[in-house]
């Protein structure tokens, strides 16, 4: 089944102390296209992420945000500053001694004076990191797809019913073409009907205007057209239903489909066929504004 290029997928989970958030939109074009908005200390996580997302992804604009938070403390360490600690204990007591007071220092004292505790950054795992958003990034996928999926069901009935339509005009266009010639074997009956009169018409070899009938016949002939038309339009059907990306086929198989009509109109010479015919590229024109939409 036929599959959209446009689409929107998101996951947010907190997890191990992050909160990760990701976001998949896409809109059509002809090729993958990539583009990642990341926060800047990660980086090294778009490569990681094209090359994730394509195996899901053939065509599309594709656009990814992906928001990192830590949890509050999670992502430091406090260390204590040992020579600033001594250095306040000694000064402490030095001048307890010197004033004469008592050494009750404690712990507590020490947690008030500056500089005796620094918080250090934890160095994170990249490898970790990026297994976290990978998985966030593959449920972010997952509902990507198959709003792609959806889409593309109504896709399929659109150009579908369309088929329906092209397929049975031109059983309507064979149907009529047969009374083309016969309706040129009339006019040139009655032309000549106009420039001669009543004896020399009687003169006129039959097999001379049967010759000329025949020949404005095979000019007019659309049989290979017709049956060239069926067949794309048969294949059309095979490759909306197909589950791998198809678009580019598609898009070459409307544009013979456009071919082939085109033609009969330039041939049938007659006014109801090429009606018909401009039905016909009505609803190529609206297939064709599906399909560059079609992965």
């Amino acid at each position: 089944m036929v599959k959209s290029m446009t689409g929107f997928g998101r996951e947010h989970v907190i997890a191990e102390g992050r909160e990760i958030i990701v976001e998949i939109r896409s809109v059509n074009h002809r090729y993958y296209e990539f583009n990642a908005r990341t926060p800047r200390t990660y980086g090294y996580l778009d490569e990681k992420l094209k090359s994730f997302l394509k195996s899901g992804i053939s065509r599309g604009k594709v656009e990814v945000s992906v928001n990192i938070y830590n949890q509050e403390g999670t992502d430091a360490e406090i260390e204590l500053n040992k020579p600033v600690a001594l250095g306040y204990l000694n000064a402490l007591r030095g001048s307890a001694e010197e004033l004469g007071l008592d050494d009750d220092l404690v712990l507590s004292n020490l947690i008030r004076l500056p500089d005796v505790f620094t918080v250090v950054k934890k160095t994170e795992d990249e490898e970790v990191i990026w297994n976290q958003v990978k998985a966030v990034a593959q449920s972010a996928l997952d509902k990507f797809v198959q709003m792609r999926i959806t889409e593309g069901e109504k896709m399929y009935e659109d150009i579908s019913s369309r088929l329906d339509f092209i397929e049975e005009t031109v059983g309507k266009i064979e149907t009529h073409q047969p009374s083309v010639a016969e309706g040129y074997r009339e006019r040139l009956y009655e032309k000549i009907k106009e420039t001669l009169d009543s004896a020399d018409i009687d003169n006129i070899e039959e097999h001379r205007i049967l010759t000329e009938v025949a020949i404005f016949a095979d000019k007019v002939a659309i049989d290979e057209e017709t049956v060239r038309l069926r067949s794309h339009i048969s294949q059309f059907r095979e490759l909306i239903k197909a589950e791998e990306p198809v678009g580019r086929k598609l898009d070459f198989l409307v544009q013979e489909v456009n071919r082939e009509v085109n033609t009969i109109g330039s041939k049938a010479n007659d006014l109801t066929i090429t009606r018909m015919v401009v039905d016909l590229k009505a609803e190529i024109e609206k297939i064709r504004e599906q399909i560059q939409n079609i992965e």
